[in-house]
């Protein structure tokens, strides 16, 4: 059987490259991958699949005719905050694939948010009409409910994937705590400022080693530098693309302070203490889900001195999940795996 994987894949984010890393560890052995990519040759080469581009329809449609089965490749395809062109483009390969008799999965989805009425129907209509599906949150499992569409719902896939240690990390100093920031419109200079002047006060408080890990270096990176220019050298950016040494990083990391969704579930899976900014309804669930601590970018405080505080607080006395807890979630997000196995009949 040749499956079609769908997702915001080859375009340099950290999160959603795990998925795809996730999806490819889950698929049963005799199940060939195909993957739309919007960087053929990086996608080829780090995962060894068959690439097919990504925004082109006679590349796609040709994908599809070679494909047995087609798959949302999970994450947050299905929402119109960031683009209302998201679900009009995953909405469409998916109504096509189903169209031409394919088995259709919707894999680890986060769904919405959704604020336009057509964009609502489109996803009532795509998801009702797949073989299966799974979601990854309480939210998007209401919503299915409330459309009366069957579905599972079980944590993240990426508490599964298979983590690799970064070659070099144990020669950095220790304690070593991980930053991850993203750009957006609620981070503004002016609490971007005021995060980097508390970073400053808590490395000094703590003489911890400050590891900047950029998730999508067009939106992270610039972040990263401007707040590695403010700190002592006992400081350093990584870039990393290969998702399991992404992941594999927080090993060696005793706090992560992150903005993205997978830096933070990255770094719990690890047994890492997490302290989440967010910016997002899907970070906020995460938040409470985990009970981790953390502010909303719109509450954010306005004194650098009481976030240094609270950061160096949790350092101290903050604790990471317990090895039964991981476990659990470990457990049921290979809930995802299940799916694709018996979807896909094998």
């Amino acid at each position: 059987m040749r499956a079609l994987l769908s997702g915001y894949y080859g375009l340099g984010n950290g999160g959603d490259e795990a998925l795809l890393a996730t999806l490819l560890q889950m698929l049963p052995p005799s199940v060939t991958p195909v993957v739309l990519s919007g960087n053929l040759e990086e996608t080829q080469k780090r995962y060894g699949v068959e690439v097919y581009k990504r925004k082109s329809l006679l590349e796609v449609t040709k994908a599809l005719r070679s494909c047995d089965a087609f798959i949302w490749g999970g994450g947050s395809l299905i929402q119109d905050v960031t683009s209302a062109l998201n679900p009009f483009y995953y909405g469409t390969i998916m109504a096509i694939a189903q169209k031409m008799g394919l088995k259709t999965v919707a894999w680890g989805q986060g769904i919405g948010p959704l604020q336009r009425p057509i964009t609502r129907w489109l996803a009532k209509t795509t998801f009702g009409n797949c073989t299966r599906v799974s979601v990854r949150d309480r939210v998007s499992a209401a919503l299915l409910s409330e459309w009366k569409i069957p579905h599972i719902l079980a944590p993240d896939p990426v508490w599964a994937l298979e983590s690799q240690p970064l070659p070099g990390l144990s020669d950095l100093p220790a304690p070593r705590v991980a930053v991850t920031l993203r750009n957006h419109s609620q981070l503004t200079p002016d609490r971007l400022h005021n995060l980097t002047r508390a970073l400053v006060d808590f490395q000094k408080a703590t003489e911890t080693f400050i590891l900047l890990l950029p998730f999508q270096k067009n939106k992270d990176l610039s972040i990263a530098e401007g707040i590695k220019a403010q700190l002592t050298e006992d400081s350093k950016i990584i870039c990393v693309e290969e998702p399991q040494i992404l992941k594999g990083i927080y090993r060696g990391v005793e706090m992560a302070i992150g903005m993205r969704l997978h830096s933070l579930i990255m770094a719990a899976a690890e047994q890492c203490r997490c302290f989440a900014i967010s910016y997002d309804p899907k970070i906020n669930r995460l938040m409470e889900d985990l009970d981790l601590p953390g502010w909303d970018l719109t509450s954010l405080p306005d004194n650098p001195n009481l976030m240094s505080k609270a950061w160096i607080e949790h350092y101290a006395n903050g604790e990471a999940l317990s090895q039964d807890r991981l476990q659990f979630m470990l457990d049921r997000a290979l809930i995802h795996r299940e799916i694709l196995f018996e979807s896909l009949d094998v």
